[in-house]
């Protein structure tokens, strides 16, 4: 074999070497992204489970306690019904916190794209 036969083997194999290394490195750092939003979410989950369940509590019987005898069951079911709204409306927001992104690894795939097109032209 030629030393620039050779040579050239060796530049090959670095290139291919740094760009796994890129894309590496950027299919990590969309990971951490997934992983933080991921979290975002489930103590969003959660946060909107026990607010609901604490505010229903509370509210409930703050509020059936201070009517009178005759308009304890309509005000029981009117926080319960104000409760639950809150407690959907805070779904929502997770909701579309969850779809801002949509789909994970979308760079690192895109950049892939592009590394095969342009091998293949």
């Amino acid at each position: 074999m030629s030393a620039g036969l050779l040579e050239s083997a060796r530049n090959l194999v670095a290139g291919v070497l740094d760009l796994g290394r890129t894309r590496f490195e950027l299919f990590s750092t969309e990971l951490r992204e997934e992983l933080t939003r991921l979290t975002a979410a489930i103590v969003g989950g959660l946060a909107v489970l026990v607010f609901a369940t604490i505010g229903l509590a509370f509210g409930a019987v703050a509020i059936i306690l201070s009517v009178s005898e005759a308009n304890r069951l309509p005000a029981t079911i009117g926080v319960a019904v104000f409760f639950f709204l809150a407690a959907g409306v805070a779904a929502l927001l997770l909701r579309r916190l969850a779809a801002m992104k949509a789909r994970p690894f979308e760079d690192t795939l895109g950049e892939l794209r592009r590394d095969l097109t342009a091998l293949k032209s």
